[in-house]
């Protein structure tokens, strides 16, 4: 019987360092999905399904990017920002594609106030945010590809509503900042505005 216990408990610790050291080759892996969340299946989907490639690649990302130094706001530039963004929510009524691209400018313009690359291809400005806004960056990309022909109206006014999420991460995320409230994430499909 002792014989027994004692056998058991060599397999149990033998199991339990097996697992802990097949996590620790594999943990970058998750640690990597949690960071990134939806942007970690994106990445995964572009590879074909390849984990390997689409890990050394948003590992890459925060090599370039992670130490990014991000400046913060003037209460001023935020009042003007918001702004900005209220009229852009106004015009899509009239003007579906020309505040699609004013909001695609915009964030642009608010990302690089916020110390991300300034002088980047698209691409390298949404992969610098994703580092850092990771669950928002997919609104990003959603305004820049309704921008570029990505859809017809309700597709741009979806990408809108996606990208105020973005818009209101850059713009800071303090108490000064807009609120974000549960309109933001599930607006009504008649309404731009969050």
């Amino acid at each position: 019987m002792k014989t027994a216990l004692i056998i058991l408990l060599v397999v149990v610790v033998v199991a339990a360092a097996a697992y802990f050291v097949l996590r620790g080759r594999s943990g970058g892996g998750h640690g990597l999905r949690r960071r990134f969340g939806p942007e970690y299946d994106r990445v995964v989907a572009r590879h074909d399904g390849d984990t390997k490639a689409a890990e050394l690649e948003l590992s890459e990302r925060v090599k370039r990017h992670g130490s990014l130094t991000r400046p913060p706001l003037t209460a001023g530039a935020r009042e003007q920002y918001t702004a900005r963004w209220t009229h852009v929510q106004e015009r899509f009524v009239d003007s579906p594609q020309e505040a699609v691209a004013e909001a695609d400018a915009l964030l642009t313009e608010l990302s690089r106030d916020r110390g991300f690359p300034a002088d980047a291809r698209f691409e390298e400005r949404a992969d610098a945010l994703s580092v850092h806004h990771p669950h928002h960056v997919h609104g990003f990309r959603r305004v820049h590809a309704a921008l570029n022909g990505g859809g017809g109206t309700e597709e741009m006014r979806e990408s809108l509503v996606e990208a105020r999420g973005l818009f209101d991460a850059l713009l800071g995320g303090d108490k000064s900042a807009p609120a974000t409230d549960d309109q933001h994430r599930h607006p009504t499909k008649g309404s731009v505005t969050s």
